[in-house]
């Protein structure tokens, strides 16, 4: 049977059981994002995250410790759902930078509900005088809008790129149709000469 939580503290309890099974997920799922993706930049953005990842998970045993609870997760079934979307857009086949723009919206609805839970698990902190704990809440949280903030900004230069490409598509087909729709010029029809008039008799 699930444990009655009767007080804020136990609430706060259970948002970091739920958050550390999260980060744990994300630990084991970055890796086959990283792989997938085609941009060297994103690429990097994901690896540096996974071991910022693996220090927030250090970062919720310190609260664990601060609350004098042991350090045990409950299976985050949000967090499950994302990966599992994320995972469906590895399997996809698209183009670039497609694929990659698709990754970054996996990976963005990933930070979302990441800083949405740590802002509300702070808040809890701070309420009850927790604030050790509410201090490593908040500094995993800065670390997931900087990652999403980052994420954007890759997104958008990519999105750039997909649109030059589509521009510089377009307008060589454009100039193909221009050059079919010409007409072909053709030489004027020479008028057949005129025959020699006979020299006139004498």
């Amino acid at each position: 049977m699930p444990s009655t939580m009767s007080t804020v503290e136990d609430l706060l309890v259970e948002q970091i059981r739920d958050l550390y099974d999260a980060e744990k997920q994300l630990v084991r799922a970055l890796p086959k994002m990283a792989k997938a993706a085609d941009s060297d930049e994103l690429r990097q953005a994901i690896e540096d995250h996974l071991e910022e990842t693996t220090n927030q998970v250090q970062r919720l045993e310190q609260a664990f410790e601060q609350l004098d609870k042991t350090a045990k997760g409950k299976t985050c079934k949000a967090m499950k759902g994302l990966i599992e979307e994320g995972g469906e857009v590895i399997e996809e086949d698209s183009e670039e930078p497609i694929n990659d723009l698709a990754l970054i919206a996996a990976a963005q609805r990933v930070e979302h509900y990441e800083i949405s839970a740590y802002g509300t698990a702070k808040a809890m902190a701070t309420h009850i005088g927790e604030n050790e704990v509410a201090s490593l809440l908040e500094e995993t949280e800065d670390e997931e809008k900087a990652a999403d903030k980052k994420l954007t900004e890759i997104a958008m230069g990519l999105m750039q790129d997909a649109t030059s490409r589509s521009n510089g598509a377009g307008s060589s087909q454009e100039d193909d149709e221009e050059i079919d729709d010409q007409p072909v010029s053709k030489k004027p029809a020479t008028a057949p000469k005129a025959p020699a008039m006979r020299a006139q008799r004498k």
